[in-house]
């Protein structure tokens, strides 16, 4: 660093940073990246699978999270190095587009980074390999279309669906209860489907959790369930057949705004202004009883003065409501979201058949649950858990199974899991590569081992000698020609998956593979890594 002067005698401040900025070219480039990856991916390699490992996370501010989700550690993970960074997005698209699998990918991709650092090093030249590997994930996917297999299911026939989600379940921390929590987010996601469409929104699933209570304590209810108590102690807490008014205005007099100024000399005038706004909160109190409402949801709070009325008026009253609360509660009901008190009409009253406050445990914490709403297309799943990670895992792993539920419902082919889809995927790659004359076939035959990754994961975090089992199951399928044989993790005593109803979606895979290739076809492309010095 130099200090110089312009013309004008100020000073300005040359600074020599080429020779200070780190740079990787080349092969060095290339290998620096892959170790990276590498990294990444054998962080979350054991917490693949039924038997795979938790990993615990603390924040800055002290906050602690245990999970296997593979999106959920890398997100919270700080990660500094750019190629670890796209691992992160990597599993990040994942989540978003399929919600589950998130951890296979990243492992997927770290097999594939150090297949491709063999090839690296017999000399072959990485955009040919990064096209071997293109094409092989082509090979891949087509294969996964021909072994998958279509199932039907129906309202009354959900089992199918069950099974799938349990498969989802069975490698996260609530595996004890996977039966129960499939069911639960099977009936969640019928309840909000619109099945001519296939189409599911997600955002009609409100997930909430209380701790204490079991696990197997978790309830799907039809309908919504708020954190909050009625506003006075006194107010009924059951009301059936319940007309609400749902405000976002305040519910109380109005307060003189700080730049009027009112002189209050005498205990007359002060008389005069509480009798008046004691009228301007009855005229409310009453504007909401001629409506016909029987309870009101309000945004805002009110003070003692107004729920002492409302007491008075019986006139039960939720305050101090979210935004997205009163939204899901306005769709529940088939109500209108009022902001303005002259807006309140009859027929913008939501109607529910039982509004009920429910208390728990020997703190008495009180939830509101409204029920047999006019318009059952929002439901709660309601989770209770020992304590606060134990609520945050299950409603990560809930997700996962929702969304695998509503990629069912939109396509509903799947392919058998425990490694078995991956295991006939190699077999398939390894014997279409004799077809390509070029040095491509080199890469094709190594993505068909980095395929063998994955339930050579499966095998290890089982406990299971992971090379002779995975050669086994290999040789079987080959003999048998049987694309179900799999890593038996459970110990069940059969490696057929199919009779161990063990399934994943079709599309899930697909976009492992896909998304995989994708991101190591990019870290291959790059031959020069510029790094700024740090001052």
């Amino acid at each position: 660093m130099a200090l110089a002067f312009d013309e004008y005698g100020r000073p300005f401040i040359i600074i020599k940073e080429q020779e200070q900025k780190a740079r990787l070219r080349g092969l060095e480039a290339q290998k620096a990246n892959i170790s990276a990856g590498k990294a990444v991916a054998r962080i979350l390699r054991t917490s693949l699978g039924p038997k795979g490992m938790d990993k615990m996370l603390q924040s800055p501010d002290g906050d602690v999270i245990v999970t296997n989700d593979g999106a959920t550690i890398l997100e919270q993970m700080d990660v500094d190095n750019q190629i670890a960074k796209l691992m992160v997005e990597l599993s990040r698209s994942q989540d978003y587009e399929i919600g589950d699998g998130t951890t296979g990918v990243v492992v997927l991709a770290g097999a594939l980074l150090e297949q491709a650092e063999k090839l690296l090093e017999r000399g072959i030249h990485p955009i040919r390999i990064a096209e071997g590997y293109e094409m092989a994930s082509r090979l891949a996917v087509n294969h996964l279309e021909h072994i998958s297999q279509k199932f039907e299911f129906s309202v009354t026939n959900i089992e199918p669906l069950v099974q799938t989600c349990m498969t989802t379940l069975s490698s996260k921390i609530v595996n004890r209860c996977k039966c129960v929590l499939a069911e639960i987010a099977v009936k969640a996601v019928l309840a909000v489907a619109d099945l001519e469409r296939k189409d599911v929104n997600l955002e009609l699933i409100k997930v909430e959790g209380k701790v204490g209570g079991k696990l197997e304590d978790t309830e799907l209810i039809y309908g919504i369930v708020v954190d909050k108590d009625m506003s006075h102690p006194q107010m009924p807490k059951r009301i059936e057949e319940a007309k609400i008014a749902i405000l976002t205005c305040p519910f109380e007099p109005p307060k003189p705004k700080t730049k009027h100024k009112i002189d209050i000399d005498t205990v007359e005038k002060f008389q005069t202004l509480r009798q008046q706004e004691q009228k301007y909160f009855d005229d409310m109190v009453q504007k909401c009883k001629d409506v016909g409402a029987t309870l009101v949801i309000c945004q805002w709070g009110f003070d003692d003065e107004a729920n002492h009325l409302l007491m008075h008026r019986n006139l039960p009253a939720v305050r101090w409501v979210g935004g997205v609360e009163l939204e899901l509660i306005a769709i529940a009901t088939g109500g209108r979201i009022v902001p303005r008190f002259q807006d309140l009409t009859s027929e913008k009253l939501g109607k529910a058949g039982l509004v009920r406050e429910k208390s728990f445990g020997t703190t008495k914490d009180r939830m509101l649950y409204i029920e047999h709403c006019a318009n059952s297309r929002a439901v709660t799943i309601f989770i209770r858990g020992g304590n606060k990670m134990m609520i945050d895992e299950t409603k990560r792993s809930l997700h996962d199974a929702l969304c695998v539920a509503r990629n069912l419902i939109r396509n509903n082919s799947i392919v058998y899991g425990g490694g078995s889809a991956e295991l006939s995927c190699s077999i398939a790659v390894e014997a279409a590569a004799d077809k390509y004359p070029g040095v491509e076939q080199y890469a094709i035959r190594s993505f068909a081992e980095a395929l063998d990754f994955i339930p050579m994961a499966l095998a290890e975090n089982c406990g299971l000698p992971p090379i002779d089992t995975v050669t086994a199951v290999k040789s079987q399928q080959i003999k048998e020609n049987n694309p179900y044989g799999g890593i038996d993790c459970n110990d069940v005593g059969t490696n057929n998956m199919k009779e161990q109803n063990v399934f994943e979606t079709l599309i899930g895979k697909q976009q492992q593979i896909l998304l995989a290739t994708q991101v190591v076809k990019m870290i291959l492309k790059i031959d020069d890594v510029i790094t700024p010095s740090v001052y």
